[in-house]
């Protein structure tokens, strides 16, 4: 719903259960074609066992190409677009029988989008697949359809996050910033301190050869950061500011997203310079929605430097029932980017109210002692 494939896009593959030849495809082609010299004559276009399939540039000639396809692999998110979140093409295969007992489905499929994080589900038989002709006044019906499943882990991504959240208040004047080392120190002497350094330009280059990311040094090591500021509380509003810095100079962020938990999203009166979509609608349950920017406008995320980032501004509608400054209250639960989870601060270092901090650590004996003081005073006044 809310995770989209970048570029350089998807690449899908299997392993035949016999063998199977590719001989034709319109939409997508083969990474390789294999050995395919036991072939006299007519050549197929790939006799590899586990083949892998990429999809084609914009602008091939238009008998290569099939519905929805020729993307570059870039799909955007369900969420987002649903016309551009779908990729199809079309293959004939070969050596693999004429009916319905002797094709077989094939094995291992696998996705990678653009990088690893997939893992698929067999193939299953389902029930036929049926094709409407042009004029929509007859049917084809499959010989044999088959689906499967592939589900993204963030954990077999990538044994790091890949963003964090700091937050910050109008009501107190500490800024609760990433953790440190977020998102890994691996790498955390290979960054650029000064945004005017000369040699930038030359690590930006041997960086895009030998690294796939070259960041501004930071104390959390993130790509992508989330701050989410508190920023006025009025008589039934209040203003939340979400802003995304991204501190990667070899990577800009397009067709972004960003999905923010909070119990108050349910009664968001306004939202500028982003979109928003609400994910979950259960009733009485409607605490996480979707922001994703202006197509042409900011539906894009500049490299590392001055502008690097993005901002919206949040009103939503108090809640008498619900609504409080206090513990916390007023940030995220949770706050993913691009379909990664991001790493929040702990939530006893979240901004608090300076009345609650006031209270917090008012000394027992002082109030004691006031107490005392006040009843001294007393008697003093009696014996007057």
């Amino acid at each position: 719903m809310y995770r989209h494939i970048t570029s350089p896009g998807w690449s899908l593959g299997c392993t035949w259960a016999k063998k199977e030849v590719i001989w034709s495809m319109v939409g997508a082609k083969v990474a390789d074609q294999g050995d395919c010299s036991k072939f006299k004559g007519n050549t197929p276009l790939c006799c590899e066992k586990t083949p892998t399939v990429i999809d084609l540039l914009p602008g091939v000639p238009y008998n290569q190409q099939f519905t929805n396809c020729c993307k570059g692999g870039v799909l955007t998110s369900l969420g987002q677009d649903p016309s551009s979140a779908v990729s199809a093409f079309q293959i004939s295969v070969g050596l693999a029988g004429t009916s319905n007992k002797t094709v077989r489905p094939p094995k291992k499929f696998f996705l990678l989008g653009p990088g690893s994080g997939y893992t698929c589900s067999a193939a299953n038989i389902v029930p036929s697949s049926v094709t409407l002709s042009s004029d929509h006044r007859s049917k084809t019906r499959a010989m044999m359809t088959w689906s499967l499943t592939c589900t993204y882990s963030q954990l077999i991504a990538s044994k790091n996050p890949t963003c964090c959240v700091s937050m910050s208040s109008f009501y107190s004047p500490l800024i609760t910033p990433c953790p440190s080392c977020a998102c890994g120190c691996k790498d955390a002497n290979k960054c650029v301190n000064d945004l005017r350094d000369s040699s930038l330009l030359q690590s930006k280059t041997s960086a895009k050869e030998n690294a796939p990311q070259l960041l501004q040094c930071t104390e959390h090591k993130c790509p992508i950061r989330v701050h989410w500021h508190v920023k006025a509380s009025y008589r039934e509003y209040w203003r939340v500011r979400i802003t995304i810095t991204n501190f990667n100079f070899l990577m800009n962020y397009t067709q972004w997203t960003l999905v923010a938990q909070h119990p108050n999203l349910n009664k968001l009166a306004n939202i500028s310079s982003f979109l928003y979509k609400p994910l979950i609608q259960y009733n009485p349950t409607n605490d996480t929605g979707m922001f994703y920017g202006i197509k042409t406008v900011n539906d894009l995320i500049r490299e590392a430097g001055p502008k690097g980032y993005i901002y919206t501004e949040l009103i939503l509608k108090k809640d008498k029932n619900t609504f409080t400054l206090d513990q916390g209250w007023a940030f995220p639960l949770r706050v993913y980017f691009n379909g990664d989870e991001c790493l929040m601060p702990l939530p006893d270092l979240y901004p608090y109210l300076p009345n609650s901090a006031f209270h917090n650590s008012y000394p027992i004996f002082t109030l004691s002692s006031t107490i005392w003081a006040t009843l001294l005073v007393f008697v003093l006044l009696v014996l007057l």
